[in-house]
């Protein structure tokens, strides 16, 4: 029986892919890729050959059932997503859980996730947090900011460039325009860049001055002032 690995793929500088991460591209019989032309750009840059096979939200169910049948048979898969660590907010759970069904060995690469290194440089308490990834777009979208109102650890969310603005205001509308911040865009890319403040502060800058590339939201829990105010006093 064959092994599935899970390979984490850098979100921006390709310096942050590791030397395993290479050599199993290298040396297992087939990877399953999001986007078979990304991941052409990587493979190319380490000169990996090796066979690709598209996998993502829209065909996993087609295909799963083929993929476990060879590595059952015994060839080695890689999964890898097109930055990031596969299966979060990304294409990878369906094939992971099928495998563990047949019993089959998974071994999951450390490496980069993008909400790691912005919750770390945010300033915001990263002991206690959930992760959100990327709100409902339509479909329960209010029912959940109403309850995310109440979280009192650190948020993290995803978004793209386009809806920054939108879900930073209903964050505003639902949490508090005073509730504390931190955007953080283009990680580990040329322009990456962090702003911290409150959701009024953020919405100003981001109304005079257009997002661009991919976003991380990190925001304060509730009543996260208040206890900063009591362990202040102590």
């Amino acid at each position: 029986m064959g092994k599935l690995y899970v390979v984490p793929t850098p979100v921006g500088n390709l310096e942050d892919m590791t030397f395993r991460a290479i050599r199993i591209l290298k040396e297992v019989s087939l990877i399953l890729a999001e986007d078979t032309r990304t991941t052409g750009i990587l493979l190319k840059h380490f000169d990996i050959q090796n066979k690709m096979q598209s996998y993502h939200k829209f065909n996993e169910h087609k295909v799963v059932a083929q993929i476990v049948d060879r590595i059952n048979a015994g060839e080695d898969i890689a999964l890898v997503s097109d930055a990031g660590t596969p299966g979060i907010s990304d294409p990878g759970f369906l094939v992971i859980r099928e495998c563990t069904k047949a019993n089959i060995e998974i071994v999951c690469l450390p490496g980069a996730t993008a909400f790691v290194p912005a919750l770390v440089a945010s300033g915001i308490p990263s002991d206690h947090f959930c992760f959100e990834g990327f709100l409902p777009q339509k479909k329960g979208r209010m029912t959940r900011l109403k309850t995310l109102a109440e979280e009192t650890r650190t948020i993290v969310f995803y978004e793209s460039p386009h809806r920054v603005l939108k879900t930073l205001t209903q964050l505003s509308e639902y949490m508090g325009e005073e509730r504390y911040a931190a955007t953080c865009r283009e990680i580990s890319k040329v322009y990456e860049e962090i702003r911290r403040g409150t959701l009024s502060e953020l919405i100003s800058h981001f109304s005079m001055n257009e997002p661009r590339g991919e976003f991380v939201i990190i925001l304060s829990g509730k009543d996260l002032d208040k206890i900063n105010n009591k362990e202040t006093n102590k």
